[in-house]
């Protein structure tokens, strides 16, 4: 009789075991890219081209996930990141999303660079319902998820930050006259919407309007026209090469307007330094995140943590870069999505756990400024602070500002 109880027994705890594993197996869903063991992570950069100094972008965040693998991965299992150069090429990127949805079978395309090259692949991913996740770029549009629920951008957007220039000119300088340099694509005209929308009925501050192709090798006669028109303000909505060129003529026509370029193009290391600091003394911008040139971070606990993996993980970086500081503040983000997903990696969970961000505070980012999110809000950095150059280095002026500001 005892052994039949205990056999009872026995066989009623097999059952739940059983049940209890088998209920454990059952929470862990996968779509295609995710495994057991493995994730699969897809990414396009401008490896070449005119927009090539992002590259390092792309670089950065191959060896933020190296670090992750090698610290045991994400909840066990290893990132795989495949990375495609597009050449800040629409064509080319709608090419490399195919490949990299289709061929790879990535879970996600993660960063991809640029407005014009995710215009292009948006309405293909959307409708294959892979996630556009934390795209490089500041449109306004990537913040439609009624429209587009598996786009979620991740820099501040172009137009808040241009409001936050309207608001400053508004007040510091009501008078000046304003030349507006900008590339002829949606980044640009993006750039140029917020200005006009924050200048609102002093809008005719701007007294010159002109455009320029990424196909040009140069826009030196671009600096000569506009120096002509008289302008004593000049804003520069240009990418990191252009941005150079600009504050090279400049110096060199001899034109000293207060010069105000746009984040995108802000890096010491692949802009300012090549254009010569002494030319950059005084250029205006607005920032979210930590400079890596600047010695009051040397011994803040988030960029200590980001000096310690580029010393292991990509020694060649250049730390003055800000596209090294904007890939690993990324691919942090990333990382922690994919931790929140927990077990349940498939495409709809991790767009669920990226519109849920609360107040997530990656390393680089500036004190103060937080991630966000939500199902209606998908714009998860919306603060900057503005900054001027000095010596070798941005210096922080001014309050953090929500770039959503009423005109």
């Amino acid at each position: 009789m005892l052994s039949t109880t205990r056999s009872a027994a026995f066989a009623t705890a097999l059952i739940a075991s059983i049940a209890v594993s088998g209920s454990a197996l059952a929470q862990k869903k996968y779509d295609t890219g995710a495994s057991d063991t493995e994730i699969k992570i897809g990414n396009i950069m401008p490896y070449s081209g005119p927009a090539s100094a992002y590259g390092v972008i792309g670089k950065t965040e191959e060896a933020y996930f190296k670090k992750i693998n090698a610290e045991g991965g994400i909840n066990g299992r290893k990132i795989t990141f495949v990375t495609y150069d597009d050449s800040y090429s629409p064509p080319k990127a709608v090419e490399q999303a195919r490949k990299l949805v289709e061929s790879d079978e990535v879970l996600v395309v993660f960063n991809p660079l640029g407005t014009p090259s995710n215009s292009a692949i948006q309405k293909y991913l959307n409708s294959k319902k892979i996630p556009q996740l934390f795209v490089a770029t500041g449109a306004t549009k990537w913040n439609e998820p009624k429209d587009f629920p598996w786009t979620i951008g991740w820099q501040p957007s172009y137009q808040s930050e241009a409001r936050i220039y309207a608001k400053f000119l508004m007040k510091e300088k009501p008078d000046g006259k304003i030349a507006v340099f900008y590339q002829n694509d949606d980044f640009g005209k993006d750039y140029l919407k917020g200005l006009k929308d924050g200048l609102g009925a002093k809008a005719s501050m701007i007294v010159a309007e002109e455009s320029y192709e990424t196909s040009e090798p140069s826009i030196d006669s671009h600096i000569v026209k506009l120096k002509a028109t008289g302008a004593d303000v000049f804003i520069s909505i240009t990418t990191p090469k252009f941005a150079a060129q600009a504050i090279k003529k400049i110096a060199e026509v001899e034109w000293r307007p207060l010069h105000i370029v746009s984040n995108v193009s802000a890096s010491v290391g692949s802009v300012i330094k090549p254009a010569g600091f002494e030319n950059a003394q005084g250029i205006l911008s607005a920032n979210y995140a930590k400079d890596g040139a600047d010695a009051q971070w040397d011994n803040d606990p988030g960029m200590k943590k980001f000096y310690e993996f580029l010393a292991k993980y990509y020694p060649e970086a250049n730390k003055l870069d800000g596209s090294v500081v904007y890939g690993y503040g990324a691919a942090q983000t990333m990382v922690k999505v994919l931790e929140m997903c927990g077990d349940d990696l498939t495409r709809a969970n991790v767009m669920k756990q990226a519109a849920s961000l609360k107040d997530f505070a990656p390393d680089t980012l500036l004190p103060g400024v937080k991630i966000n999110t939500s199902a209606k809000d998908f714009a998860p950095i919306e603060q900057l602070q503005m900054q001027r150059f000095k010596g070798e280095k941005w210096e922080l002026f001014g309050d953090i500002i929500s770039g959503e500001l009423s005109n």
